[in-house]
């Protein structure tokens, strides 16, 4: 660093000083961002709890679940809405992680489980689970399209499906070098295929099996209990810790593959990594609640138009709006026309798709 006379020593020392407040200045602004974004969250959270069908009033929510008190209330917080509230969250949490490091390991700001048919693949893994493998029985009614007796074969199908998926987008993005655009055209071509596969299955079903087939790709959280949510969570929380662990790294990524290789970043063995225990979080959350839309690609883009890209903050910021997403548009979906309950996968569906045309035509416009 140059320093000017008389004082160098003096100005030297002035701009440090003037760096450092700086820098702190930056990184304050993004802790006030996940402290206000973690206030809304637990603020919503027993919002959501207290509406629906059967309103509750908030004191009774308060007592009920912190201070363990017995009511009239107990049974629909604890067994029906507490679940669904706190398993929307994680599951919202996963996609939005998911999305965020697809974004950074294949260059592209459309990336997403959806849009990749990342969704889409799993979905047709979970279906095979479900249908052929008879990890799931199935019944038609208005609560619940789809009782699954075996996640863990659920689970399974749906993540050997996502992977397939992963495979192909992986080889297309090393191999071939393709644009984000074409990339995304990639995407609707796996989601194509895979939508077929899905269509193939039904075709062969009986009329109780395609009904429930077909209510469980909506995109629901009604069909949450205790168990989905703690497999969902013990999915989440570790892959969420490597992400945070390798946040140096992404963000070496995103200054190019170059610069990453220039700072030891194994940049092909982050790519790999990333993108299957991204498509681990899609696929888990897919083989629970059906196929919900553009979470992934809303949450990221989000937080850095608010905070930038800064993969220390992205990745927990992406997974509180993520979560405030998912169980927001759920908490709508619930009360909107109650006592009918909407597939939050419609609402997702219909935030997502201005924002992905806005980043299409964005893109041309550069």
């Amino acid at each position: 660093m140059t320093c000017q006379k008389p004082s160098p020593v003096a100005d030297c020392e002035d701009q440090a000083d003037s760096g450092v407040e700086k820098y702190q200045r930056y990184i304050g602004r993004k802790f006030v961002f996940l402290l206000i974004t973690g206030c809304l969250l637990v603020a919503l959270t027993m919002y959501s709890v207290a509406v629906g069908a059967v309103d509750i009033p908030l004191d009774d929510v308060l007592a009920t679940v912190f201070l363990g008190e017995e009511g009239l209330y107990k049974t629909i917080i604890w067994n029906i809405r507490l679940p669904r509230v706190l398993t929307g969250i994680v599951a919202g949490a996963a996609l939005a992680m998911a999305g965020a490091v697809m974004q950074c390991v294949l260059r592209n700001p459309l990336a997403s489980p959806f849009t990749l048919g990342l969704s889409q693949a799993a979905a047709f893994g979970a279906s095979i689970g479900i249908v052929v493998l008879g990890a799931g029985v199935m019944q038609s009614s208005s609560t619940s399209g789809v009782i699954v007796s075996n996640p863990y074969i659920v689970t399974t199908c749906a993540f050997l499906g996502a992977l397939i998926g992963t495979g192909i987008i992986v080889a297309l993005s090393a191999l071939t070098r393709v644009s984000p655009e074409a990339m995304v055209l990639a995407g609707v071509a796996i989601g194509s295929m895979f939508g077929a596969g899905i269509t193939a299955i039904q075709y062969f079903a009986d009329s109780v099996q395609l009904s429930s087939i077909v209510f469980w790709t909506f995109g629901d959280l009604g069909k949450t209990t205790w168990t989905y949510g703690g497999i969902i969570t013990l999915v989440t929380v570790p892959i969420m810790l490597y992400f945070l662990y390798n946040r140096w790294n992404y963000n070496a990524m995103e200054a190019g593959e170059e610069t990453a290789k220039g700072l030891g970043v194994n940049v092909k063995q982050m790519r790999m990594v990333g993108m299957v225990l991204s498509s681990l979080l899609a696929a888990v959350v897919v083989a629970f609640m059906g196929i919900i839309g553009f979470v992934g690609l809303l949450a990221p883009h989000i937080v850095r138009r608010l905070i930038g890209s800064d993969y220390r903050f992205l990745i927990p910021g992406s997974a509180l709006v993520g979560g405030l997403i998912l169980m927001g548009s759920d908490t709508v979906a619930r009360t909107l026309i109650a006592p009918l309950v909407l597939p939050v996968g419609v609402l997702t569906s219909f935030l997502g798709g201005p924002l992905f045309i806005y980043l299409l035509i964005r893109g041309y416009r550069k």
